[in-house]
């Protein structure tokens, strides 16, 4: 089963999106903290990760190059959750790897969307799907 690394110092909003990973048929491993999830990196690599950009302390940034560095080829997919739509955090993500964002609060649909345009969830429609039809 593919899992996908939740990471969220919120533990209700990590509570809804590993329900909803669980509900997709995807394994959620859960990081409340930045400092958890590189440990989680040392140990396994999932092929997906939701990561919340607004981390307290070590942020989303450290993540992403902690991820970038413990991670061979190919490195995971990576989801940027944010609450704000900011063209310029999202050009730092993804230049520090991030391939997707979805905003907060997110719903079933999207993070399906999200998880399958990343090539980790099968038989889901894509955004671009969606916006076709």
């Amino acid at each position: 089963m593919k899992s996908v690394l939740i990471v969220e110092d919120s533990s209700l909003v990590r509570e809804i999106a590993a329900r909803i990973v669980k509900e997709l048929g995807l394994k959620p491993i859960e990081a409340g903290t930045p400092a958890e999830a590189i440990e989680i990196f040392k140990a396994q690599t999932p092929p997906a990760i939701l990561l919340d950009w607004d981390l307290p302390n070590f942020g989303a940034l450290d993540v992403l190059h902690g991820v970038g560095v413990l991670t061979p080829e190919p490195r995971p997919s990576i989801i940027l959750l944010a609450t704000e739509n900011d063209p310029q955090q999202f050009t730092l993500a993804r230049a520090a790897g991030a391939q997707f964002h979805i905003l907060k609060p997110f719903e079933r649909q999207t993070i399906a969307a999200a998880l399958a345009e990343a090539g980790v969830l099968e038989g889901a429609p894509s955004r671009s799907d969606r916006a076709a039809s």
